[in-house]
């Protein structure tokens, strides 16, 4: 099978397409033909090095959409799946075109579903239910702030924040990212750039949670939370370092939660492929490109030039 790897740390030109051997799948495993894989963060930061990786060389791959090859575990032939947790998988992650996966670690794309479409829920929608549902405890009628809205994690907090029945505000850069979130349901949108963003969300009365995707913007989702506000912290795009006012933090009884790596529960990720074949939510898909073309992707990405996410397609 064919594979894009990685063998040392570097820039996108260390993404190499290889031959490698099939997986062999264990007893409690199901062997999967990849379709579509997406573009994350992290991917970036491993092939950088920033985030090392068990061993090289490496195939990155944080989800993976495709078919069963094989009756298996509870699978059958050429049944259409999902996993999040393709790195666990056996013959890497999604940039493979063959995975042996958990059969535990699967969930049923619905028919109305594409591969594309699966692959873009993966991971940022997993994390973006996880930080709001499990973590956040987000109620209708409460109000959001949603970092970085035009990213993966963010397009999808924004949509289920307002299918729940939520108030949500975001944060862009320009306003070709700021019409294609209002688009998407936002409320309200805070140009990062421009503004203060704590104190224009804080004098529009507030939130009850922030989900934070920045890490540098701490002190300033504190500010836009009211009192007993959370803030769930599941990034740091801006850097690992901030530094926080810890008097207005304790007046206001501001919960601050660690997100650490979110993936939500298998019933939960096909409750969002389910809401994606009713289009309730829809995937925000910048791009689709064929693996091949892996290193441009990644530049496109770090240069932040998207807004959703990146789709790779095995041939």
């Amino acid at each position: 099978m064919k594979a894009v790897q990685f063998a040392r740390y570097g820039g996108p030109e260390v993404l190499e397409l290889r031959e490698v051997p099939d997986p062999v799948p264990a007893a409690d495993e199901v062997l999967v033909d990849v379709k579509a894989t997406t573009v994350n963060r992290l991917d970036l930061f491993q092939r950088a090095g920033s985030r090392p990786v068990p061993n090289l060389p490496y195939t990155p791959g944080l989800e993976a959409a495709g078919v069963v090859v094989e009756d298996s575990n509870g699978f059958k032939a050429g049944e259409r799946v999902l996993t999040t947790r393709a790195p666990e998988a056996r013959g890497g992650g999604g940039y493979a075109s063959r995975i042996a996966v958990p059969a535990s670690h699967l969930v049923r794309i619905p028919d109305d579903v594409s591969f594309e479409q699966a692959a873009a829920a993966g991971l940022a929608a997993s994390t973006a239910w996880a930080a709001l549902f499990d973590l956040g405890n987000l109620k209708a009628g409460e109000r959001v702030l949603v970092w970085a809205g035009a990213s993966g994690v963010g397009t999808w907090a924004i949509q289920f924040a307002r299918h729940v029945g939520a108030w949500v505000t975001t944060t862009a850069s320009n306003t070709e990212k700021s019409e294609t979130l209002r688009r998407l349901g936002a409320d309200m949108i805070v140009n990062y750039r421009e503004e203060k963003v704590g104190q224009v969300v804080r004098n529009a009365h507030g939130v009850n949670l922030v989900i934070e995707l920045v890490g540098t913007t701490l002190q300033d989702s504190i500010d836009a939370c009211v009192n007993d506000g959370r803030v769930v912290l599941i990034g740091n795009l801006g850097g690992q370092q901030s530094t926080v006012d810890t008097q207005s933090w304790r007046l206001k009884r501001v919960k601050v939660i660690g997100g650490g790596t979110l993936r939500t529960s298998p019933a939960n990720e096909q409750r969002i492929l389910q809401l994606i074949a009713e289009k309730a939510v829809s995937p925000i898909i910048a791009r689709v490109m064929p693996i091949k073309e892996v290193a441009e992707a990644h530049r496109l990405l770090a240069a932040g030039e998207v807004t959703g996410k990146i789709v790779l397609l095995h041939s």
